[in-house]
């Protein structure tokens, strides 16, 4: 059976990367990147809007999921894009795409592009994982029917010229450590460890580091738009992918057929804000876990008290953290990256129960389980590119970041806030202050001359908080709210409301109603 993308938001709970309120979808892989088409950089001039040369290639969804969905076929190519739009003579990088097509496609309209999010994420999987149908969680067959599924990595990301500059032992340290380092000293080992990310990510890349920012990737999404041959562009970003989206929207606000912005980013928020919003929803979530518990504690063995059991876990390990099978320490910080893993869906949380319940008796195993999924570690040790891709476009993207005296200050603050969450969250910003790199902020502004935008919000989304919907269709200017009253993040297709909402507007261009809200079940 394929497995179902999970389209998770991110933090890193030990601060290695900063968030900057860029959201993190994580699609847990099986280390199967070299079933990719190879697409290593390239000194030749791009050619933006050139056909690619497309080619068979089956055994990506084999090498993913064991097989590809007997009614699709599965072809891959890349395209060429100048590493900096801004001197589009220069190298280029080759960015990797998948077209999936329905056997029994009739009536196309086009390409419909998607981006699962991360930074960092791959679209290329995540496109295969959708492309098996509703019933086990795939896109609807009304949309594979009228478009072909376009996925690309972008750049920096997976098969797309990969960012690779933090070694599988330093992430393994990063997650392991503390999510909270109260004391002067952890603190310091912290901003260490960061530091030395920054410095290596640094001298491998140098002044390349810039190319990876949004505004850059969005630019290259019209190269993909041209190279399949759509006049306009008809967009599924969920996570990141909605700024992703929103930065398209302003560039080439013309070439816009249809976007669909799934769990959406505020742009305006700086990077402050940004962690802030980010740490009142994820507690907001781990609230609504542990009312779950309260209610229904046949399914949660840590109720009645969730989250005195989950608080009493950190503060067991930050003293004497049980060993796992395979030589690693449940640390606090790996504990707090499983409670992160599993606030993204709700049916995540049975999981985290079980998990912290067999914690208490001696046995990590559920919790390296969850953690491992949020962080794409392998049970070699190993990790994707997904949190160095992360940390060099979300430090890309940062126009400012506060002085490490300001985040220790608010550290404190968010501590008494968002008391499991608002530590971590202001840590997060270590990485972007100390990053090496130029930075290139993505415009914040409306898309003046662009159709009607459909932004999808959850109300109770821990990583892009509800909030950030209203927020971003507001900014744009031409933006459609759709609410789905559900837990976890992203909405589509979640529920037969949302999806017929979103499929009527994918494929007739027609809206769903003004404040339309759907309802959790």
């Amino acid at each position: 059976m394929p497995r179902r993308p999970r389209l998770l938001v991110g933090l890193l709970a030990a601060a290695v990367i900063a968030t900057a309120g860029c959201t993190l979808p994580v699609i847990a892989p099986d280390g199967s990147d070299s079933a990719a088409p190879g697409v290593t950089g390239s000194n030749a001039p791009a050619v933006p809007g050139t056909q690619p040369g497309w080619r068979p290639c089956p055994e990506v969804p084999r090498d993913l999921v064991g097989q590809g969905a007997a009614t699709m076929t599965y072809e891959c190519a890349s395209v060429a894009v100048p590493r900096n739009w801004a001197s589009p003579q220069g190298e280029t990088y080759d960015v990797a795409l998948i077209r999936i097509r329905s056997r029994t496609q009739q009536n196309r309209i086009g390409s419909l592009v998607l981006n699962p999010g991360g930074p960092g994420a791959s679209g290329i999987d995540t496109a295969v994982y959708l492309s098996y149908g509703e019933r086990l969680g795939g896109l609807p067959t009304a949309i594979t029917n009228r478009f072909d599924i376009v996925g690309f990595d972008p750049r920096g990301v997976g098969r797309s010229a990969p960012v690779e500059c933090i070694g599988d032992a330093d992430h393994d340290r990063s997650f392991a450590f503390t999510p909270d380092p109260d004391t002067q000293a952890e603190f310091d080992e912290l901003v260490t460890l960061n530091r030395k990310t920054a410095d290596d990510c640094g001298r491998k890349y140098g002044d390349q580091l810039v190319n990876f920012s949004t505004e850059q990737a969005a630019r290259d999404m019209d190269a993909i738009r041209a190279a399949v041959g759509d006049a306009k562009l008809t967009y599924l970003g969920y996570s990141y992918g909605t700024l992703l989206g929103a930065t398209y929207a302003q560039l080439y606000p013309k070439n816009v057929r249809a976007l669909v912005l799934d769990g959406a980013i505020d742009p305006r928020q700086d990077l402050i804000a940004g962690s802030e919003a980010q740490a009142k929803g994820f507690e907001r979530a781990f609230t609504n876990f542990t009312n779950w518990c309260g209610r229904t504690p046949a399914r949660c063995p840590i109720a009645p008290d969730a989250r005195g059991a989950v608080t009493d876990a950190l503060a067991k390990a930050e003293a004497s953290p049980v060993r796992g099978s395979d030589g690693r320490s449940a640390t606090a910080g790996w504990i707090f990256v499983a409670v992160v893993s599993s606030l993204y869906t709700e049916t995540g949380w049975a999981a985290l129960a079980k998990a912290v319940d067999n914690l208490q008796a001696g046995d990590p195993k559920g919790i390296f389980a969850l953690a491992d999924q949020y962080t794409d570690r392998t049970p070699n040790g190993t990790y994707s590119n997904l949190f160095d891709a992360n940390l060099a476009v979300n430090c890309a993207d940062a126009g400012t970041a506060p002085p490490l005296e300001r985040i220790r200050q608010l550290q404190g603050e968010w501590r008494t806030k968002y008391p499991l969450f608002g530590a971590p969250l202001a840590t997060g910003m270590i990485s972007c202050s100390l990053w090496p790199g130029k930075r290139d902020p993505y415009p914040t502004g409306p898309a003046t001359g662009a159709p009607p935008i459909l932004v999808v919000g959850t109300t109770g989304d821990p990583a892009t908080p509800y909030e950030n919907t209203p927020a971003l269709a507001g900014m744009l200017g031409t933006g459609r709210v759709l609410t789905w009253e559900g837990e976890g993040h992203t909405a589509y297709p979640s529920t037969p409301c949302i999806a017929n909402a979103v499929n009527g507007y994918l494929i007739d261009l027609k809206l769903p109603q003004e404040g339309l809200r759907c309802p959790a079940r």
